[in-house]
């Protein structure tokens, strides 16, 4: 059985949230990197090789450390609907930067606390205090000042760009995988349940993705695209999966997703290091909003 919120000790509870402010920078990275080749590869079939690689990493490091049993691949559904759901949120998430700038990609990511709450009182009955309420709310605030560039004419006619509209269908997959894996986890140590849900991702994105796969020419791919999906499958699946799969064990849905409110400021300083420059002075206010309401709940807990 998980560990209900009550038993975590509070060594615990700050080990989770030190977590989560590394997965927070790691994710932030595949948005600056994502976007520079978002448009050289299909993403079914980046994702599913992302997948492979990060799957074999936590394979090994799950077979060498906790052990690979039979009895905890129970129940494999459970992984095929995590694996299915996480697959969803990659493969929106590049085909959003096909289109979408990696800022306002990255602020429509904050909008997943929002999103993860409502799933972990629908699923776990989580509810969330005045406090917390308050700050997703000004997350969420923060998040569309950043996506309408801070004109509150784009705001009023609420045409938020399509790459930024098929991400946040991506968004609302990810909000239920958090308290989804508190739900679902039968007490499996995190690197084996995550790599039961790896290889379930795999196998659906394989299924869904065959002619993506035979159709992409591998051998003309740019060696760009090759450092990226280095980077992709190391840090941001295999390093963050296990990661959040360790928070998500430690802490209520709302606090795990509420990292992601420093997601675009963590996207600016990739943007500033590869020489994108930075956003303009206005847009920089939501940002701001966004970490008042990460001090918020983390100040609540």
């Amino acid at each position: 059985m998980a560990l209900s919120l009550a038993a975590v000790p509070r060594g615990e509870a700050l080990r989770g949230h030190l977590a989560m402010l590394s997965v927070s920078a790691l994710v932030a990275g595949s948005f600056s990197f994502g976007s520079l080749i978002a448009n050289d590869i299909d993403p079914v079939a980046l994702t599913a090789l992302r997948f492979l690689l990060a799957g074999v990493l936590i394979g090994a490091a799950a077979a060498l450390g906790p052990g690979l049993r039979r009895h905890q691949f129970r129940a494999p559904w459970r992984f095929v609907l995590l694996g299915a759901i996480f697959a969803l949120y990659f493969v929106l998430m590049f085909e959003g930067l096909k289109t979408a700038a990696p800022v306002p990609t990255a602020a429509v990511f904050t909008l997943t606390p929002m999103l993860s709450a409502l799933f972990g009182w629908l699923l776990l009955r989580q509810r969330v205090t005045l406090r917390i309420l308050a700050a997703l709310v000004l997350g969420g605030a923060g998040a569309l000042w950043v996506i309408f560039r801070g004109d509150p004419r784009a705001f009023l006619r609420f045409e938020p760009g399509r790459g930024e509209a098929i991400f946040f269908i991506g968004c609302v997959a990810h909000a239920a995988y958090t308290p989804l894996v508190r739900k679902l986890n039968r007490g499996e140590p995190a690197l084996v349940f995550t790599f039961g849900m790896m290889l379930a991702a795999l196998a659906v994105l394989t299924l869904y993705g065959a002619p993506a796969l035979v159709a992409t020419d591998w051998g003309a791919l740019p060696p760009l695209v090759w450092a990226v999906l280095a980077y992709l499958a190391l840090c941001a699946s295999a390093m963050t999966f296990v990661l959040l799969q360790y928070a998500a064990l430690r802490l209520p849905a709302a606090r795990v997703m509420a990292y992601t409110y420093l997601t675009p400021s963590w996207v600016i300083l990739w943007e500033i290091a590869l020489g994108h420059g930075a956003p303009r002075a206005l847009v920089l206010g939501g940002v701001a909003l966004s970490v008042l309401a990460l001090v918020m709940l983390l100040k609540d807990g």
